[in-house]
């Protein structure tokens, strides 16, 4: 099909100097654009006293980090002990609330901890409202938790005593640092639920998941419109996106944020660091490894955050506004605007996109029906691309499979380039299989179209990352009439230039931030992101293909054109040979590994379980298949399971003790105590079953287990940090049918079991729940 094109075809083409030139600029912007995101660095511990520095609270960092300390364990007694000690120091009323956490995990299911939440006061002089300073002191069994969440806690406590150093603020801050986060968010929920302080107010929530990066803004409270603005006006390092916002809301994960959400109560902001994910929850993270310029670029905004709100009116902040913010990071500054422009602005994009495609038809540069053809054909590249870059990280597992339980490498910055010039590559090698038969104009404009509906889907469900199509859609589009309505050298050139500038200042900045929250092996996602640019790019990238009219020859004009993408590709696999070739596997970047033991002492049955899907060859040695377990141990429960025969240890089940079992009206009663008698076991799995009868009740700890996980013929319950004496637990049941419960306790560590051996130099445990726990289980009919 030949390119309908105007009476003036070329005329007014910039020169190939000029695309080199235009590309150039825009790689040097979005280059800008992604370097301005990186933290600064960190401040030496002789800044003034009233100033944040990453070296007085590498300090703490050291301090709680120095071991693994998970809620219940000795460790975490002396990390709480050190909390009450400098808090109390600074001049706060410090005070720890004893008490139990608990979760509904929906019908049947509830997760349940003792917590010591370290809660201290810094009054203010005239209090309109609360803000809360909030952290978690514990990590998970296996690592020493520098960045998840000790880098959080020195964050606020550098920044208390910075407050504390300066003028009184007028409004109370209440430091909040929960236990038992990393097990069931329990602390947060047994601070909301029962301490007298937590009467509602704002919130900052700290948090990481990873060892470096920007702290991004990640979460707000609904009606964020104010707070938002507050964060632009006041975070000295505004890094943070309403569609971060967005697509958090939709996933599956919690923070202890999200319970205080839940009160009601409170609103808020919620930041974290998110890159270095390899080390999130495993041995390696350590003090060492912590990015000390993320840990600064971290107390800096809550510093600042915690000064603009101590002295403003809260009244208002902690209540809703009437919507949501869109905002975007642009270098050096956050850029908002009302939700209430959302579907204005992807309006005018459809409606623009639209204009330009009835201006090439009255230009004679493209007919509405090749404009339509375009658009359909830009599917491919919305497809295939994302596809390319999910296909390079499963190519990379095929050559190594230790990554294949990885979120990403432990250096992943030459992949993740990788990943970007795949996508471009896919890009520009559709652009040059059609650009002489669609013709160029028409290719960019049908990409626009999708841009513009891109951004009237997200106006409509997911209003906060509308931003992200529905700009480059209207700028490009608008660009583009201009060019087609004046064409000449400098138009063109100029609207190539705009129309890349702001989807590259848009996009970019998306999709760095996108990688290390998505992680390499769900490459496709933040591909979407890089995609979206790559189409917005194509008027700049025309530049760099042959013009037919200045090239003679058929031939050399092809070979011209196959030039640019084979150069992307040629990128690419430089850059993956590069990521290879950089990220090793070593002791300080380790293989890592997940391997559970579990012991049925009813049966005198064990078998080794890991949650791997391919397993890696230390953990070959113990599972031999994909298998299922007869019963559901927690954080194995509902998951594809390998494992394989295990001799069985001679290690005792918790005892299980009648205290009680009476029938109350047309409930029968039972009380038992359920007491560990193996050292350190720091969970106890509770699964109750009644035949045929309803759980219409609980009380374990004197804690009533949660509604939502009430009124089923079962009740799982997990308890966290046991009391050493063992653990009382009560249950309601309307009926008189056969009761069974099955207890199972929980330690962290496999050494000593019969056929277990050590990881090698090199491999390590992986940073999940499930690795290496040791559970033993036996059953008790009750009747």
């Amino acid at each position: 099909m030949p390119a309908e094109r105007s009476p003036r075809p070329t005329a007014g083409r910039p020169g190939r100097l000029a695309g080199l030139v235009v590309v150039a600029l825009l790689l040097g912007l979005a280059a800008w654009s992604v370097a301005a995101l990186q933290p600064p660095d960190p401040r030496p511990a002789d800044v003034p006293a009233g100033e944040f520095s990453a070296a007085r609270a590498f300090e703490h960092v050291e301090a709680i980090a120095a071991r693994p300390h998970v809620a219940g364990s000795a460790a975490n007694e002396e990390v709480v002990d050190r909390l009450v000690r400098t808090l109390t120091d600074l001049g706060l009323d410090t005070r720890v609330q004893n008490a139990v956490g608990a979760r509904s995990g929906g019908p049947g299911e509830a997760r349940m901890a003792r917590v010591r939440n370290v809660v201290a006061v810094l009054p203010g002089t005239d209090p309109s409202g609360r803000l809360y300073l909030t952290a978690h002191h514990d990590s998970v069994a296996a690592a020493p938790g520098a960045a998840d969440d000790a880098a959080g806690v020195a964050a606020i406590l550098e920044s208390v005593r910075a407050l504390t150093a300066g003028a009184p603020l007028r409004n109370d801050v209440v430091v909040v640092l929960t236990d038992a986060e990393e097990a069931c968010l329990c602390g947060a929920e047994a601070f909301a639920a029962s301490h007298p302080l937590a009467t509602g107010g704002v919130v900052l929530n700290v948090e990481a998941r990873g060892t470096g990066g920007p702290p991004i803004m990640f979460e707000t409270s609904q009606g964020n419109a104010e707070l938002a603005r507050v964060f632009a006006e006041a975070a000295p390092h505004p890094v943070a996106s309403s569609l971060a916002v967005e697509v958090y809301r939709a996933l599956p994960n919690d923070t202890d944020f999200s319970v205080l959400l839940e009160d009601g109560d409170f609103t808020g902001l919620n930041t974290a660091f998110i890159d270095g994910a390899a080390a999130y929850h495993s041995p390696r993270d350590r003090p060492e490894r912590l990015d000390r310029g993320s840990l600064q670029a971290l107390g800096d905004n809550v510093l600042a955050l915690a000064r603009d709100l101590g002295g403003r009116d809260l009244a208002a902040l902690a209540e809703p506004a009437a919507d949501d913010a869109t905002y975007f990071p642009l270098p050096g500054l956050l850029v908002g605007y009302p939700g209430r422009l959302v579907w204005p602005l992807a309006g005018a994009a459809l409606v623009a996109v639209a204009g330009l495609a009835w201006v090439l038809r009255r230009r004679g540069i493209s007919s509405l029906r090749r404009t339509a053809a375009a658009a359909a054909l830009a599917l491919l590249p919305l497809v295939l691309a994302p596809l390319a870059a999910q296909g390079l990280w499963r190519a990379l597992v095929a050559v190594r499979p230790e990554y294949a339980g990885m979120l990403d490498p432990w250096r992943p910055g030459w992949v993740r380039l990788a990943a970007v010039a795949v996508v471009v590559a896919v890009v520009l090698i559709w652009y040059a299989l059609l650009r002489r038969r669609v013709g160029p104009a028409a290719l960019a404009a049908g990409a626009l179209v999708w841009l513009a509906v891109l951004g009237a889907v997200l106006a409509a469900v997911a209003p906060g990352g509308s931003y992200l199509a529905a700009w480059p859609a209207l700028v490009g589009a608008l660009a583009g009439t201009v060019a087609a309505l004046a064409p000449g050298c400098v138009v063109r050139t100029l609207a190539a230039l705009l129309t890349g500038a702001v989807a590259l200042l848009l996009l970019a900045p998306t999709a760095a931030l996108f990688f290390p929250a998505m992680g390499l092996s769900s490459a496709g996602v933040p591909a979407v992101v890089v995609t979206l640019a790559a189409l917005a790019l194509l008027p700049a990238l025309e530049l760099l293909f042959p013009d037919p009219s200045a090239e003679p020859g058929a031939a050399r004009r092809r070979l011209a054109a196959a030039a640019v993408p084979a150069t992307a590709l040629a990128v690419a696999w430089a850059c993956v040979a590069a990521g290879l070739a950089v990220d090793r596997f070593d002791a300080d970047h380790p293989v890592p590994t997940r391997l559970a033991y579990v012991l049925d002492t009813d049966r005198g049955q064990a078998r080794w379980v890991s949650t791997e899907t391919t397993p890696a060859e230390w953990t070959a040695r113990f599972v031999d298949g994909p298998g299922e377990l007869d019963i559901e141990p927690p954080w194995l429960a509902g998951r594809p399971l390998l494992t394989g025969p295990a001799e069985a240890a001679d290690l005792p089940a918790p005892e299980v003790t009648v205290a009680s079992d009476e029938v109350v009206g047309n409930r029968r009663e039972i009380t038992v105590r359920v007491t560990p008698r193996r050292d350190g076991v720091r969970l106890v799995d509770l699964d109750l079953t009644v035949d045929g009868d309803t759980v219409a009740g609980s009380r374990i700890e004197g804690r009533a287990v949660p509604d939502g996980a009430l009124g089923t013929d079962r009740l799982h319950v997990t308890f966290h940090a046991p009391p050493a004496g063992g653990l009382q637990a009560g249950f309601s049941i309307e009926g008189d049918g056969p009761v069974t419960l099955r207890a199972t306790d929980g330690s962290h560590g496999l050494a000593g079991l019969p056929g277990y051996e050590p990881r090698p130099e090199g491999v390590d445990v992986a940073g999940a729940h499930g690795s290496d726990l040791l559970l033993v289980s036996s059953v008790t009919e009750l009747g």
